[in-house]
């Protein structure tokens, strides 16, 4: 059996104000071909589906084109909710989607069934388990110690019951301890959120989702696919792919990738305003791409940004990097900063307002306030 591994696709994401709508229709088309291609027999999808929880109506669009293009080629899908998606909203037909052997994770209650798919070597066992917190499982299970998302996953599995012997996939979007992070991830303080490996054991091939990089974890049959598209500067050298997953009879597994290329990049430059502006400079650039520019002109050049953008017209991100900059220890930009979690960012405020910062008993309500108010939004 071979499928495609897919996950964050973040549909409807917004970069530094840019629509990434048009991007993100380009790389499923190309998903699309790759599918004509080498005719997998479902596509998997872990999770973070949209980039808000209420996403946008050309991002819902968008992947009802998506899934009804897939089904037109007889090809399955499979797919889970992320921590950016509403479980709610996305279970949302799932009974009918089934029919037509699209299978959306439901709201997880504390029961996984599996899907069942056959092949010439018998049955293929995927359980899909969306993104799920301590505090979900609490109420599922209140009597089962739950002090951890490790603890979280492991009860979740536990209760899936699944047959060693048969061929199983998993299906979910967490974060397993010793992932590489980008900067376009969603953080939580301290490590809070990581889940230990050793609570996936007992699975052929684990589908992740949640980080943007591709790669395995301790084994390469635990894998993070990525995402289809670069979602921050710090993944600008990333190659970005689809992970393919051949599976033959049990304990046989090959993974393969197939590269993606943007209809735009994401690109950083660096050099003088004189240098950047010289036609012979920027005229063998590819100046429709998606770019991080950094200035290392000592006097500021005034409105900088947008006379760049007469030759740079999707310029998203503009730094100094000068003895200004430098003695202050961080760069001027024309962008907010993307890297402060909204812990942080509380965390920073508290510490100017009060000249010290928050104890741990503080850090432990702010963290556990943030947690409801997002399981709030997702309710929304």
């Amino acid at each position: 059996m071979k499928f495609f591994h897919l996950s964050d696709l973040h549909l409807g994401k917004r970069l530094f104000e840019f629509s990434l709508i048009e991007d993100q229709l380009y790389i499923l088309d190309m998903i699309l071909e790759a599918a004509d291609t080498h005719r997998p027999d479902a596509v998997v999808i872990a999770g973070d589906i949209y980039d808000k929880s209420v996403p946008t109506a050309e991002a819902v669009t968008l992947f009802d084109g998506f899934l009804s293009k897939l089904r037109q080629k007889n090809i399955k899908v499979l797919v889970i909710s992320g921590n950016h998606d509403s479980p709610e909203r996305m279970a949302f037909a799932s009974g009918l989607l089934s029919e037509a052997e699209i299978y959306v994770s439901p709201v997880w209650d504390g029961n996984v069934t599996p899907i069942r798919l056959f092949d010439s070597y018998g049955e293929v066992n995927f359980y899909l388990l969306p993104f799920i917190k301590p505090s979900h499982v609490r109420k599922c299970f209140p009597d089962a110690p739950c002090d951890s998302y490790t603890d979280a996953v492991r009860i979740a599995v536990e209760q899936m019951g699944i047959d060693k012997g048969l061929r199983n996939v998993l299906v979910t979007h967490q974060f397993i301890t010793g992932a590489s992070r980008s900067d376009s991830e969603e953080l939580n303080v301290g490590g809070s959120d990581n889940v230990d490996v050793s609570v996936l054991d007992g699975f052929d091939y684990v589908a992740l989702g949640h980080i943007h990089t591709p790669q395995k974890i301790t084994r390469d049959t635990v894998r993070y696919c990525g995402t289809p598209l670069k979602y921050s500067f710090s993944e600008a050298a990333h190659e970005k792919s689809v992970a393919v997953v051949d599976m033959g009879e049990k304990g046989d597994v090959k993974i393969s990738t197939l590269p993606l290329v943007p209809k735009r990049d994401l690109r950083e430059l660096r050099g003088s305003y004189d240098s950047l502006t010289l036609k012979k400079n920027y005229e063998n650039t590819a100046c429709g791409d998606y770019l991080h520019i950094t200035l290392t002109d000592e006097d500021d050049i005034p409105d900088a940004i947008s006379k760049l953008r007469v030759i740079y017209p999707n310029l998203m991100k503009l730094d100094y990097d000068n003895r200004r900059t430098r003695a202050v220890g961080v760069a001027s930009t024309d962008a907010p900063d993307e890297k402060r979690t909204p812990f942080e960012l509380f965390s920073h405020f508290f510490e100017k307002q009060n000249d010290r910062p928050m104890s741990d008993e503080q850090q432990a309500y702010i963290e556990e306030l943030f947690e409801k108010l997002g399981e709030k939004e997702h309710k929304k």
